[in-house]
């Protein structure tokens, strides 16, 4: 039978929140720094999620380097970047939290890399007019984890934070356009738990398992997303999916090559008759390299070339000073000794722009059930700029627990009234398990997710059409009627026999979403559509409702400003 957790009295409210990365950890100490108890739940230790992997830096207008930087030039290139349709407010209050979240984090033990002048040291990312992206040596991520680690166990033995771990986020406690809770798988003991709560927070990332083999983690594979999409959450600019130019093949993954190379100075370049073609200098001048992610990957895909990153001419005392992990990385990955070599580069799968839509608040369409990070779409527009997605985790973590501690605390239900109106529910999930589990399938489960992944690879490439797309839609289809019919896999765990559904219609409605859009803009590039249209110049929402995918554009505005 499924476990229940009591959910606590009004005026000692406890949050959920599903996801222990940078935007879920400092979800939980804000609302710890507000007096509110906190449950953070994941599969796996924080040391182990993918915010570890953020080496480049993150952004914030300290002009520390001289350059006039400001707010404004950073909400200017971040709006610019993201080709103009992330709303100005939501990307203004981004922008001017930066420095202050830069302040908590050295208050809270990060140690940021300082310049001659005793200033956090600040490098250039792809479309910023001033250098503006602070770092951790090439490990900011881990640094960031680290002290939020330290300052949730605080919190911990305080009694404002607890952690469960070793628990797979399973469905929302949705009725009635109002959450009560989540519904979690512990792997442990194989069963389902329901904890009810005064508000959930969806921390759990972007969905790079769809795609197979990209350079985040694995882990994150966007099944909260499609099961809360097919529980009725609105869905936000699917089609929007970064391509990192400069990753490195290994067998296990994309190994990505820090936009903090060519921060520094790396160059990208094919050859041709013996000779360098610095392709990227030669269209749009001495700061080529560091034009956008998108641009960047649709001009290394134009030219059908193979294309390599040189750093060699930095020095060996710049590259181990500025860039140590790009030389561990790939000394340790390909052998290749970086102060002697060029790196073979290709554009790879990286970040999502979409995710559940969420409004000022970071809360979706569904009543107290909030979204932060990279499952969650608000800043971004077309695409991202680097440098801040480690910003917006924060920021967004912050703003959820400061807009749910504002709101006025709900009457108390009680547990046994909660448990009442879910009862039903959680029992036909648990027989589902049950039955499910009690016979083996005809299609391995991992089969099936890596068929799928193949066609979101060969189908939603860098540059896609409509053809390509009704043809993915279609092979996604199949999978979909047969993950309906489908029973345990006992080869992989079960968290994967009941994430498959969700997951492949998740894949799917990202498909649509990209078809739907018939323009070009941004990290969304149609041969069919080459130019932006003014008609599409809004987000993307798309809905689930019994099977039928329904999309419209934000342009009212609800999830932008």
């Amino acid at each position: 039978m499924a476990e229940s957790t009591n959910r606590t009295n009004a005026n000692n409210r406890t949050v959920l929140v599903v996801g222990s990365g940078i935007s879920g950890m400092t979800a939980a100490i804000a609302l710890a720094e507000k007096g509110i108890r906190s449950i953070l739940v994941s599969p796996f230790v924080s040391e182990r999620s993918q915010s570890v992997m953020a080496a480049g830096g993150i952004n914030a207008a300290l002009d520390n380097m001289g350059e006039g930087d400001s707010v404004d030039k950073h909400i200017e290139d971040t709006l610019k970047g993201g080709c103009m349709i992330a709303g100005r407010d939501a990307v203004a209050g981004l922008c001017t939290s930066a420095p202050d979240i830069i302040r908590w984090l050295e208050k809270l033990g990060v140690v940021f890399t300082l310049n001659k002048n005793g200033k956090i040291d600040q490098r250039a990312f792809g479309g910023q007019s001033c250098r503006r992206t602070c770092y951790c040596g090439a490990s900011t991520g881990k640094q960031i984890v680290s002290a939020l680690v330290m300052e949730c166990r605080r919190y911990e033995a305080m009694g404002l934070i607890e952690r469960r771990l070793w628990n797979d986020f399973h469905s929302g406690l949705i009725r009635g356009g109002k959450c009560y809770g989540a519904l979690l798988f512990n792997e442990a003991r194989a069963s389902l738990e329901a904890v009810y709560a005064d508000a959930v927070i969806m921390a759990t990332g972007g969905q790079n398992a769809l795609f197979g083999k990209t350079t985040g983690s694995t882990q994150c594979d966007g099944y909260a997303a499609g099961r809360l999409f097919m529980q009725g959450a609105a869905l936000k600019n699917l089609e929007f999916i970064q391509y990192h130019p400069t990753t490195m093949e290994t067998s296990q993954k994309r190994m990505l090559i820090s936009e903090a190379a060519r921060g520094e100075g790396g160059r990208l370049y094919y050859e041709e008759d013996g000779k360098r073609v610095y392709f990227m200098e030669e269209r749009f001048g001495s700061r080529g390299n560091l034009m956008p992610r998108d641009i960047v990957s649709r001009c290394m895909e134009e030219t059908g070339k193979d294309i390599f990153l040189d750093v060699t001419h930095l020095g060996p005392d710049v590259i181990v000073a500025k860039i140590p992990e790009v030389r561990d990385l790939c000394l340790k990955y390909a052998g290749l000794d970086i102060k002697k070599e060029s790196i073979p580069v290709k554009p790879s799968v990286h970040f999502f722009m979409g995710g559940l839509a969420a409004d000022e608040n970071h809360e979706t369409n569904i009543e107290n059930l909030y979204a932060v990070g990279e499952c969650a779409s608000r800043y971004h527009g077309a695409n991202r700029l680097g440098g801040n997605s480690l910003l917006a985790a924060v920021h967004s973590g912050k703003t959820a627990a400061s807009a749910i501690a504002a709101s006025p605390a709900a009457a108390d239900e009680g547990n046994a009234e909660a448990s009442d109106l879910f009862a039903e529910y959680i029992q036909t999930e648990e027989e589902k398990i049950i039955r499910d589990f009690s016979s083996e399938s005809k299609f391995p489960v991992m089969y099936i997710r890596d068929m799928a992944a193949e066609i979101m690879n060969t189908e939603l490439g860098i540059v896609r059409d409509g053809d390509s797309l009704r043809k993915g839609i279609s092979g996604l289809d199949y999978y979909i009627d047969i993950a309906s019919r489908i029973r345990y896999d006992s080869s992989v765990l079960e968290y994967f026999n009941y994430s498959l559904p969700a997951i492949l219609n998740l894949a799917k409605a990202t498909m649509l979403s990209a078809l739907e859009r018939k323009e070009s803009r941004g990290a969304h590039i149609r041969s069919d559509y080459p130019e932006a249209s003014d008609e599409y110049a809004a987000g993307s929402l798309i809905m689930y409702n019994g099977g039928q995918f329904d999309i419209t554009y934000d342009r009212e505005g609800r999830f932008e400003h």
